[in-house]
Parts: C-alpha cells; structure tokens; sequence
C-alpha cells in the first residue's frame, strides 16, 4: 500500500479505507507521471476497500495520534493483553466496543484473529469527524482523479476509470452524483 504504512502492534487499520489524509496522499503519490507503480498495483490496492460501506475519518488527529491514544486507553483499563481484549470485546461477528478520543471522534475496537495485531480499529458510524461511503464510490474517484484528474467531469471519463475497478458504467454523470461529490472531497 502507498505510501509507506505499516500497523503498530497491537493495530489493525487500514488507512486507505478510513483516514482522509492517507487517501488523498494515495492519489497525489499515484497520479500519472509522479510514481512507478502500473495500473495493476494501483486498482489491486483498491480491491482492498471491498464492496460495502465505510466511514472516513476527517478530523485533525494523525494516525499517530489516534493509536496512542487507542493503546493508552487500552492499557489503562487492563485491555492491552490479546486474552483480555478478547474478553472485552467478544470475538463474534456483531462484537465490539466503541472509544471516544480527545477529539470527540468514535472508534470500534474489534477482535481480529491474529497474535500480534488483534485490535481492529476504524471510525464508528455516526462519529463526529467522518462520512460515510460506499466502496465503488471511492474507488471511482480516485481512479478518476489519479487517471483522468479533469476538473469536469464527463460521464465517458467515469467511465474509463470506473472499468478499470471492474465497475459497470454510469448512464450519465447525473447518475454518479455520490461520485462527483467524493471527487471534490478529494481534491480538497
């Protein structure tokens, strides 16, 4: 995943899927001409944001921020140890608990099956300081701006980026207004 990221132990986060300023240092690292890296990488990555709905952080704390204060809380309730975690939150699919940090924002706590970075972390639903979207929202606006990056948008230029997702197309841009909304939230 570009750029460099890498999940402090005990964390699982996947930033390109729920913090704002990775995502649209993604796209300024991918846009033609500036990186190396093929299409196939690039839309290989994307996969990774699935087909459902998330929601992004947009507030101010880094992601430093936001695991330290995750790992404090953590440790200052004796949930640090995978066991207890495990305890804390249950290990269902429906099962989690929720953290608010110092800027008012939610996070989920999940257990995730692995022995060293057992804590999924990602914004809660509704949390101050995200949005929500669907997948193929995202993926076609950044596959949009990295490829096409015009500032209007056309509906045989969504569509270019869109096939490359192994999206169907869109009739006409009217009908991928969620598109063109997260284009501009990007480009930001």
């Amino acid at each position: 995943m570009s750029p460099t990221f890498s999940n402090p132990v005990p964390m699982i986060f996947n930033p390109l899927k729920h913090y704002l300023p990775f995502i649209r240092q993604f796209i300024e690292t991918n846009i033609s001409g500036s990186s190396t890296r093929d299409m196939k990488t690039i839309t290989r990555e994307l996969r990774h944001l699935g087909t459902c709905v998330m929601d992004i952080y947009t507030g101010s704390l880094s992601q430093d921020e936001i695991f330290d204060e995750i790992i404090f809380f953590l440790k200052e309730n004796d949930f640090l140890k995978r066991e207890r975690f495990m305890l804390w939150t249950g290990t269902g699919f429906n099962d989690y608990k929720i953290s608010t940090l110092s800027d008012g924002s939610q996070w989920m706590l999940k257990y995730y099956n692995h022995d060293s970075h057992y804590v999924h972390i990602f914004p809660a639903r509704q949390s101050p300081h995200t949005f929500r979207v669907k997948a193929n929202t995202l993926k076609s606006a950044i596959l949009y701006i990295i490829i096409i990056g015009k500032d209007f948008v056309n509906d045989d230029d969504l569509n270019a980026a869109r096939a490359l997702a192994g999206l169907s197309p869109v009739r006409e841009v009217t009908d991928a207004e969620a598109v063109t909304e997260m284009i501009e939230i990007l480009r930001k």
